[in-house]
């Protein structure tokens, strides 16, 4: 995988860069001092795993010959108090982020596929790294 290049441009945009040439604006929304000019990061982390979770059904369903026409994922990112969270287990101090998720299918499949659609859905790559250890390090 190619690098990011991220470079800070004025207030808090920030140009990236990433493949061949390719290009993006990331910014704040105006109530948190951008200048909303393009997605803030968080944005971008749904848009990651929502993406991922459409091309992973997407290419299950090619593989398996099925009718598949549209794949649509409504994601929100919730920021909670551990102590409040019944789920968590690793986690009782500080906040813990809950990604919630919708997965919808369209075109002719049985009920059977849509639920195994709906397993997949959960297997993306991205939602395994995402659920698994991170370890983030300097560059050499």
């Amino acid at each position: 995988m190619a690098d990011v290049i991220v470079t800070s441009l004025a207030n808090l945009q920030n140009e990236v860069r990433y493949g061949k040439n390719h290009i993006l604006i990331t910014d704040e929304p105006l109530e948190a001092g951008g200048e909303d000019a393009g997605p803030d990061p968080y944005t971008l982390l749904l848009a990651a795993l929502g993406s991922c979770i459409s091309m992973t059904a997407t290419l299950y369903a090619r593989r398996k010959g099925w009718p598949l026409e549209r794949v649509t994922v409504r994601l929100r990112n919730e920021r909670t108090h551990a102590k409040d969270c019944i789920e968590c287990t690793r986690t009782t101090e500080g906040y813990v982020h809950r990604i919630q998720r919708a997965v919808s299918f369209e075109g002719e499949l049985s009920q059977e596929q849509r639920a195994r659609l709906q397993e997949i859905a959960h297997k993306c790559p991205l939602h395994k790294t995402l659920t698994s250890e991170i370890v983030i390090s300097d560059l050499t």
